[in-house]
């Protein structure tokens, strides 16, 4: 059995400080408080975000096929299925179902994949898919207790003992890849220039739910969560320069990742409706887009965030489609060596790029991110009138969910 670097329990106590010693931050469409105001519960945000959905559309609820929701951390306030609980807590009718998956930052994403898959095969006429993350109530890795810890010594074989955080798998495909941390930091102060520009020139406006906090009681506080806050302004490549390892354990070996150039922790939730295209005319509901393809693909569990390189070439090879075919491009920005590598293979055009901001700038709620981004994919077309968008991410053990979007009409 190969030594393990760092031993489970030792990676979960390091995960939970680097959770401690973050900034504090609460978001509903990615958007934080101080801590004393941290009252919006993981099912509450998920409920907001829902609502919303259903008095935009102005779709009678009860006609609801499934709820279908992603979410990673499933435990305490988002365990035993956290969608059924925000739907319920909505007041929303009772006979509707819901379910909550977990392909870990690919959550929300598989949720839009099975809600399309069940409209296309006839299953569904209308399917909400939605997704949430409380970063700031539910820890990351918090889900990761009770018994022995969820890599058995089979899985550690597997994988040959290569346990290691994502910060250190961000630095191993930076190397790989000839990413340097002038790179990464270089593409995380774009992405905070082109959040900030996205925000001041009201592009986000319509993505966004401004969403009042309640206290813990249930009354409201008199606070309402409306903008994104972790647009960084004002930064300079010497000030990211100035930033220690985020690993700050064994920090040699993931020395050029850093918060500045890594996903915020942030709290969020996402959601959308997806509908059977008659069914849509006959309720007179504006049809923005199709799906066009998926796919889904995984390879080393070990190196947990290099498969949105072979999902984008299933998905290329299996739809015929070419890079240049795509008129804006969502990779998720985990971390800037991940989206990096993505354009490193594929060589997009930078202006059609993570067009908006990322994850950098505007947060990684991790099971919200997937709908939020196929929201902004959206909205991108819309505005430039393109056709086809492409969407992909990362996800824990080794994973990649990749999709095409076409804008109709």
């Amino acid at each position: 059995m190969p030594d393990l670097s760092p031993s489970i329990p030792a990676l979960l106590a390091n995960l939970n400080d680097q959770q401690r010693e973050a900034e504090k931050q609460l978001r509903e469409a990615e958007t934080k408080l101080r801590e004393a105001e941290n009252r919006l519960r993981s099912f509450e945000n998920k409920s907001a975000a829902i609502s919303s959905l259903l008095d935009r559309t102005g779709v009678d609820p009860a006609t609801i096929d499934d709820v279908i929701g992603g979410c990673v951390a499933q435990v305490g306030e988002q365990s035993t299925n956290v969608t059924r609980n925000a739907w319920v807590s909505a007041g929303l009718p009772q006979h509707v179902p819901a379910t909550t998956v977990d392909r870990q930052c690919g959550s929300s994403q598989q949720a839009i994949h099975f809600a399309a898959a069940g409209v296309a095969a006839g299953h569904y006429d209308l399917v909400v898919a939605c997704g949430v993350e409380s970063m700031s109530r539910v820890p990351m890795a918090s889900n990761a207790r009770g018994g022995t810890g969820p890599f058995p010594p089979s899985f550690l074989s597997a994988i040959d003992g290569r346990l290691w955080a994502q910060f250190r798998v961000a630095q191993v495909l930076a190397d790989r890849y000839g990413i340097t941390r002038q790179d990464m930091d270089a593409y995380a102060l774009e992405s905070h220039r082109r959040a900030a520009w996205a925000w001041d020139a009201g592009v986000l406006d319509r993505e966004v739910v401004p969403v009042p906090v309640k206290a813990e009681d249930g009354s409201f506080t008199g606070v309402e969560l409306a903008v994104d806050e972790g647009i960084r302004r004002g930064g300079s490549m010497e000030s990211l320069a100035g930033l220690p390892p985020a690993q700050s354990w064994e920090p040699e070996t993931a020395p050029d990742i850093t918060a500045g150039n890594s996903s915020q922790m942030t709290d969020g939730a996402s959601a959308m409706l997806v509908a059977e295209r008659s069914v849509a005319e006959r309720l007179g509901l504006p049809i923005r887009a199709r799906f066009a393809h998926f796919a889904v693909a995984a390879e080393d569990a070990a190196i947990v965030l290099s498969a949105p390189v072979p999902v984008t070439h299933r998905l290329l090879d299996r739809s015929g489609m070419k890079v240049g075919d795509f008129d804006a491009i969502e990779c998720n920005e985990a971390f800037a060596a991940v989206a990096l590598m993505w354009a490193r293979v594929f060589g997009p055009d930078p202006e059609l790029f993570n067009p908006l901001g990322g994850a950098i700038a505007l947060g990684h709620p991790l099971g919200a991110s997937g709908v939020r981004l196929a929201a902004s994919l959206v909205s991108r077309l819309e505005a430039v009138g393109g056709r086809y968008g492409f969407q992909t991410m990362c996800e824990g053990g080794g994973q990649s969910n990749a999709m095409v979007i076409e804008r109709l009409p």
